[in-house]
């Protein structure tokens, strides 16, 4: 009699009856080939494997179009890492709310009786560029206004002309476009003048744009192409302020396609120094201020910068008040690298306002001239000096600063552009030269708003400083220089490396 396990199926038994034993193992041979039997058992060949195809293994079409697939959405995830930049619209909305743009004709303005004033606009304004090249550009340009007495039309800090409020620098979103009252405030950006004065406000483009546009407005249009722009500072304000005098209509624009009002060959010479007496005494540079913004930045940092008193840091720089025993010195990297050896080359000078005969360093490349090399170093040691250089630099200046006026400078601000981890050799070198404390820009704490503005609170740190000690062929250090000395403080606190 069967048992019951020979009843069941197989395929319903336990795993433990399907053990070899319970099988025949099967012929490898074919029993349907001749001979077969006398044939020994061959093994099966393996193909060689090809060598290295391990590395081509993951470049396969598929995979390499999945990648590009990817690729933007990985780049743009690695830029929104970075932050989304302040749009500053609260800072739009107080330019939008300025006096002067909601006056009607004949009204007064803080006891001042006012008339719709002409317009001074220019389409053609710097943008792309650095901040201190727009400014000393904005500058120039709403003086004229004033010596025309007309309204200047203040546009904002655009890096990119971009639909979008950001642009993309370094895989990191930045403002494509900065409100000029985020970084400075007075009559440029539409402050208002001295008590009494009868000059008329500055107003923003979007204001202009709102009363100078339309079928029944059309704007008066004066090119450049006949303006004297090889001439000295003064005869090209002349001769503009002569052109717009001759125009009555409200609204004016100035066509500057043929060349630059003011071009860089102006601010990088001696030529600019003949406007200097005028344009220091003007309201344009007396009553500059930094905007709160960037005020407010400094006055977050009041730790790191050891003020005597607070009026140091929230008063208007002047010879009484400064931070005291403080050098802030403008160490120059990145493009200039590059652009350094090029002004060797090309033998530049230093900046136009850095060539103003009262200020006590002078730079004279002439006893090298038949000397390339050595007169490169020279051009180095001052436009991109080592750590060694600027440490014997400052000990220099030190010295020289407490023969003259007898103050001990004791402290040290750094404003640059460089990493934060290759400043570290310079700080630990200026602490061993007797330096008791070196802080640099990488050391500020800032929000995001104040961030993106941080140029100018390093040059607000710089104008406040005991002494400043500038790279004259930057236009950051000559800004410096000239408000420093717009607001009166000593001629001799101003060094060059």
């Amino acid at each position: 009699m069967k048992s019951l396990v020979e009843w069941v199926p197989r395929r319903f038994l336990p795993g433990q009856l399907h053990s070899k034993a319970h099988y025949a193992v099967l012929s490898t041979v074919d029993p349907r080939l001749p001979f077969s039997s006398s044939r020994p058992e061959q093994p099966p060949r393996n193909r060689r494997p090809l060598r290295h195809a391990w590395f081509w293994r993951p470049f396969t079409v598929r995979n390499i179009l999945c990648s590009l697939a990817f690729a933007p959405i990985c780049i743009l995830g690695a830029i929104l890492l970075q932050g989304i930049p302040p749009t500053y619209q609260d800072i739009r909305t107080f330019e939008q709310r300025l006096p002067q743009h909601s006056i009607s004709a004949w009204s007064s303005v803080d006891g001042v009786h006012y008339h719709h004033p002409r317009y001074l606009r220019f389409p053609g304004h710097l943008w792309g560029h650095g901040l201190n090249n727009v400014l000393q550009e904005a500058l120039l340009m709403s003086y004229l206004a004033y010596v025309s007495n007309m309204s200047f039309v203040f546009e904002d800090y655009t890096w990119s002309r971009t639909f979008l409020p950001w642009a993309v620098q370094d895989l990191a979103l930045r403002p494509a476009r900065i409100p000029l009252n985020a970084i400075i405030s007075g009559p440029t950006a539409g402050g208002p003048m001295p008590k009494g004065s009868q000059s008329p406000m500055a107003v923003s483009a979007e204001f202009y744009q709102s009363i100078c546009s339309g079928p029944d407005v059309q704007p008066y249009v004066l090119s450049s192409a006949n303006a004297p722009n090889d001439a000295n500072g003064d005869v090209i304000i002349d001769w503009w302020s002569q052109q717009l005098g001759s125009v009555q209509e409200r609204c004016i624009e100035v066509d500057s396609t043929a060349h630059a009002l003011f071009d860089r060959f102006l601010f990088g010479g001696p030529r600019i120094l003949s406007l200097w007496e005028s344009l220091t005494s003007s309201p344009i540079l007396t009553e500059f201020a930094w905007s709160p913004l960037v005020q407010s930045a400094v006055a977050r940092n009041f730790a790191l910068l050891q003020p005597d008193t607070a009026k140091d840091i929230y008063t208007t720089p002047a010879p009484h008040l400064t931070l005291r025993g403080l050098a802030a010195v403008h160490l120059r990297r990145g493009d200039y690298k590059r652009h350094c050896p090029n002004l060797a080359k090309w033998g530049a000078e230093f900046m136009g306002f850095n060539q103003h005969p009262s200020l006590p360093d002078r730079f004279d490349p002439s006893p090298y001239a038949d000397d390339f090399a050595i007169k490169e170093e020279y051009y180095l040691a001052h436009c991109l000096p080592t750590t060694e250089q600027v440490v014997a630099r400052l000990r220099t200046v030190r010295r020289e600063h407490h023969t003259q006026c007898g103050e001990m400078l004791r402290r040290v601000y750094v404003l640059s552009n460089e990493w934060a981890w290759s400043l570290e050799e310079l700080k630990s070198a200026l602490e061993e030269d007797g330096w008791e404390d070196v802080v640099t820009s990488t050391d500020l704490q800032m929000d995001a708003a104040q961030y993106y503005v941080g140029m100018a609170v390093d040059m607000a740190i710089a104008e406040k400083a005991e002494v400043f000690v500038g790279n004259g062929f930057s236009s950051l250090s000559s800004n410096v220089v000239m408000l420093r000395m717009a607001k009166g403080m000593d001629v001799r606190s101003n060094r060059f490396l």
